[in-house]
């Protein structure tokens, strides 16, 4: 396989630990669930300790809730500050999304209503996160299959002001966009033309899976399928007009062989080049 450029990543899966320890392909670099490597004195951690030797790790969260009105959790925070102090991620990055009430945690991540005052409360737990960690957190746009009808605001327009706001970053997942489109009737390139480039420091890209009900289908993002092509098709055309950014591969169930997965990082890599030898010729 030819050598993969520093843009393009995958998500490290615990099924993959040993091959990613033993063979060292290859990669840009690797992401990780932050909340998985909490402990200090797990195998987990000792295993990322050694592996961060060798490749860029990027800590991506699914327990701050950052929408939520709870107070932020202390000893989360704490703990994700000891993992950053360790490893020095390339990016520290959370949900635009809530999963916390009175103390009580769900395993979702749950979707806001894009209103002035949730916006509000996001941005503040969003400065309260970046002033404790000392650095810039990246925010991702969620995947949704229902919408609020007291929203005053697009998701687009409710992300755009939380960077402006904060000084976060985006983390601009495309298939979370694909999949919103279909399920809310909205234009996924309207969505992309309103988020401003210089903000995006991340892309994810991911597999979806339909879900045929009586009324209709509806996507789910599973992150159990290959990229599907009209995210290929997105990602292409983002890049193309913006520059390549870090890129990350995710497949979180039905995981495939590690190869499977390399074999996606691959597809990205070749469009990331694609992409710049075209700049150059265009620079020439």
């Amino acid at each position: 396989m030819e050598k993969i450029s520093p843009w393009v990543g995958v998500g490290l899966r615990h099924p993959h630990h040993d091959y990613f320890e033993q063979e060292s392909p290859d990669i840009g670099w690797l992401e990780v669930h932050s909340e998985n490597f909490f402990q200090p004195d797990s195998d987990a951690f000792q295993a990322l300790h050694s592996l961060q030797r060798r490749y860029p790790i990027s800590c991506h969260g699914v327990g701050l809730s950052l929408g939520s009105t709870d107070p932020i959790n202390v000893q989360h925070l704490q703990q994700l500050k000891h993992l950053i102090d360790a490893i020095d991620p390339l990016f520290v990055s959370e949900h635009l999304s809530w999963s916390s009430v009175n103390g009580e945690y769900f395993n979702d991540l749950l979707p806001l209503p894009y209103t002035e005052e949730a916006l509000d409360v996001f941005c503040t737990n969003v400065d309260k996160t970046q002033d404790y960690l000392n650095r810039q957190i990246l925010v991702e746009n969620p995947s949704s299959y229902l919408s609020f009808s007291h929203s005053t605001l697009s998701e687009w327009d409710f992300l755009t002001e939380v960077s402006r706001r904060t000084g976060c970053g985006l983390l601009l997942d495309l298939n979370n966009i694909h999949v919103s489109a279909f399920n809310h009737g909205f234009d996924a390139q309207h969505y992309l033309d309103a988020i401003d480039p210089n903000s995006v420091k991340e892309i994810h890209l991911a597999g979806f899976t339909v879900n045929p009900l009586p009324e209709g289908e509806i996507w789910i993002d599973t992150h159990s399928q290959p990229v599907s092509a009209p995210v290929w098709a997105l990602y292409e055309q983002w890049i193309s007009r913006h520059g390549p950014r870090h890129t990350l591969i995710e497949w979180d169930r039905d995981i495939p062989a590690p190869e499977v997965l390399m074999a996606e990082a691959a597809k990205a890599d070749r469009i990331v080049k694609a992409v710049a030898s075209m700049v150059r010729k265009e620079a020439s």
